[in-house]
C-alpha cells in the first residue's frame, strides 16, 4: 500500500510535465490517491491533454481563483468525481510583467500579483473546506521569501503574504483537523518560471550555492515532499515551510 492509499485530492497547476504540479499528480497516484485537477479557460484543453500522460486519467474541473463563482461552486463540482476530499494542493502563481519592476510596478500589477499568488491559497482552502469535513492536508509551492531575490519584485512580496497567509490558515483550520503547510522549492525550469524575466540568473547560481547540488530540470524532489506533505505522515505539522532547495535556505554567502 501507497502512503496515499485511498486519499481523496483536489491538485492545482498542472499544465506541462514538466509542472511541479504534475508530478504530485503522478506520485500521488503511484501512492494510492485519486486525484482530481483543476484549469481554467485556454488551459483547460492543455491540462486535459497532459492529464493523459499520468497513470490514471483524472477528471480536470473547472477553476479560476480570481472568479468568486468558481470558488462558490468548487465543493459541489468536485463532488461530482469524489465524495470528499484528503489533501488540496495549491500550485498556483500570476503575477503580470510590470510587477517584475520593484520601483515601476503599478497598484494594479502588484494586486494581481497578491490576489492570485497570496489570497487564492485561502480561497482555495474555504472553497474546498466543505468536503474536508474528517480533516485533511492544504499544500502549497512557495519560493523562499525571506529574502529579496534578483528580478523576482512584486512576486516575492506576494509569496511573502502567501507564506502568512499559510500560518492563518494553520490557525483557523487547525481547530476542523485540517494541516496547512508549504513547499519552498529551489528554481525548477516550469513554463511559469520561463515567463519570470532573468530567472536564469537562479539557474546559473543555485547548483554552486547548494550543498547537495541542484538540478533545474528535476521537479520529482519538490513533488514527493508535497506528497509526503498530503499524506498522515505528518499529522502533527501545520504552519511549517518545507525547503526542498538543495541546502541552500541555510548557507550564507
Amino acid at each position: 500500500m501507497g502512503i496515499l492509499e485511498g486519499k481523496r485530492l483536489l491538485i492545482t497547476g498542472v499544465l506541462m510535465d514538466s509542472s511541479i504540479a504534475f508530478h504530485v499528480a503522478k506520485v500521488a497516484q503511484e501512492e494510492g490517491a485519486e486525484v482530481v485537477l483543476t484549469s481554467f479557460g485556454r488551459t483547460m484543453k492543455i491540462t486535459q491533454t497532459i492529464s493523459r500522460r499520468l497513470p490514471t486519467t483524472p477528471p480536470v474541473i473547472e477553476l479560476d481563483v480570481t472568479n468568486q463563482d468558481d470558488l462558490d461552486t468548487l465543493a459541489e463540482r468536485t463532488k461530482e468525481h469524489v465524495d470528499s476530499l484528503d489533501g488540496v494542493l495549491h500550485s498556483i502563481g500570476f503575477a503580470p510583467q510590470g510587477a517584475f519592476d520593484f520601483l515601476g510596478g503599478t497598484w494594479e500589477d502588484a494586486s494581481t500579483a497578491l490576489h492570485t499568488s497570496a489570497y487564492s491559497l485561502k480561497a482555495l482552502a474555504v472553497g474546498a473546506l466543505p468536503l474536508m469535513q474528517d480533516g485533511g492536508s492544504i499544500v502549497g509551492l512557495t519560493f523562499d521569501a525571506k529574502f529579496a531575490w534578483p528580478v523576482y519584485d512584486w512576486m516575492g512580496v506576494a509569496k511573502a503574504a502567501f507564506e502568512s497567509t499559510n500560518r492563518y490558515l494553520a490557525r483557523d483550520l487547525g481547530p476542523k483537523r485540517v494541516r496547512a503547510n508549504l513547499v519552498a522549492a529551489g528554481p525548477i525550469r516550469t513554463t511559469a518560471a520561463k515567463s519570470i524575466p532573468g530567472f536564469e540568473q537562479f539557474e546559473r547560481v543555485w547548483g554552486a550555492r547548494a550543498p547537495l547540488g541542484w538540478d533545474v530540470n528535476d521537479p520529482i524532489p519538490a513533488a514527493r515532499a508535497c506528497v509526503a506533505l498530503l499524506s498522515d505522515w505528518f499529522p502533527a505539522t501545520t504552519g511549517e515551510i518545507v525547503h526542498v532547495d538543495g541546502g541552500v535556505h541555510a548557507m550564507g554567502q
